[in-house]
């Protein structure tokens, strides 16, 4: 639809354009009637023909633009683009009164006019829609994002993949605005477009929790389309990207949570969370598992909880595949996961 308005406009304004040209060049001085006339004619249709060859391309232009724009704009909360606009308003303002000075100026006054409008402008738009929420608190209004005052949540690849932070997040304990940088998603698509299919399998349904995460979020979903491009790794990405927001990181990755937090970022690891939830044993305690394999050790027999805890069976090689009541002796709590150690109680004498 904008192509073909675009074509029209260009035609007409062509066509315009070369009958007062027609009449400027008065074809009647070398043509006799009704030569004069086709030529004038033949202008005409030649300036429109060329408008519309132009609006065609700048209507195909105009589209990829309008298409950038509405995608810059679902990335952006109401509020944001609210406090951008007005920080336009104001930059204009700025940048008149200082084209005053300006244009002042001996020799390049005129010439530096447009430039220093344009830079204030875009540089008081900008820092508005950057510090939105804190604006918006200043004159009490206060957002789901920015209510809460707490800080955004960066979205690592491994979080996405693992799913579990979709029902988190519908359960409301991970309260702040979601961010999903550029090239997480990135790292996403080269997943699901692997020869693996293990992996493209894990890949497309990542990007499928992405949507369901847009949706879900109650503080705010965005995606962040900045990029270090002298930064190698999406981890090392995440960790300069959550220093400059102030953000945190949602991973279950264990090396990406040792090293954000030797670097001051905070992290929120889901494995953490879940062996959290996780019910609390203590030595001692008796259990009832089935041993289903042998342990690497001697005399060890492996079993698992209902939530997947792995139970560590000493003297549980001999009743491998028989459920049996076991002794609690210790708990290994690791970011990567809980460990039980037990053993099989001595017999009676």
């Amino acid at each position: 639809m904008l192509i073909a308005v675009s074509r029209i406009v260009l035609a007409l304004l062509g066509g315009l354009g070369a009958y007062q040209a027609g009449a400027a060049i008065d074809f009647s001085r070398w043509f006799g009637s009704p030569w004069s006339t086709l030529a004038w004619v033949a202008l005409v249709v030649a300036g429109a023909l060329v408008g519309g060859l132009l609006g065609g391309w700048i209507g195909r232009w105009l589209r990829d633009r309008m298409r950038a724009i509405d995608k810059a704009a679902d990335r952006r909360s109401a509020g944001e683009l609210i406090v951008g606009a007005l920080g336009l308003v104001v930059g204009l303002v700025a940048a008149a009164l200082a084209g005053v000075a300006v244009a002042q100026l001996p020799i390049v006054g005129p010439y530096l006019l447009l430039p220093v409008v344009l830079v204030v402008a875009y540089l008081f738009s900008r820092v508005a829609a950057r510090k939105h929420t804190d604006i918006l608190r200043l004159v009490g209004i206060r957002t789901r994002s920015s209510g809460s005052g707490v800080a955004p949540r960066l979205i690592d690849t491994s979080a996405i993949i693992d799913g579990r932070i979709v029902d988190v997040v519908k359960t409301h304990f991970l309260p702040g605005s979601l961010v999903v940088p550029a090239f997480v998603l990135e790292e996403l698509q080269r997943v699901a477009d692997s020869a693996d299919p293990m992996k493209r399998a894990r890949g497309r349904r990542g990007l499928e929790l992405v949507e369901e995460l847009k949706q879900s979020a109650n503080g705010g979903f965005s995606v962040r389309a900045t990029d270090y491009p002298g930064v190698e790794g999406v981890d090392a990405k995440l960790v300069r990207l959550a220093q400059e927001m102030g953000a945190s990181i949602v991973t279950t990755d264990f090396n990406l949570n040792k090293v954000a937090r030797i670097q001051g970022v905070e992290v929120l690891n889901l494995n953490e969370l879940a062996n959290a939830l996780k019910p609390a044993v203590l030595p001692g305690e008796p259990l009832r598992v089935r041993v289903i394999r042998e342990g690497r050790e001697y005399d060890q027999g492996v079993g698992y909880l209902d939530d997947g805890t792995m139970i560590v069976v000493e003297g549980g090689r001999r009743v491998v595949g028989r459920e049996v009541e076991v002794e609690v002796t210790s708990v290994l709590q690791s970011p990567s996961g809980k460990m039980i150690f037990t053993r099989v109680p001595a017999p009676p004498d």
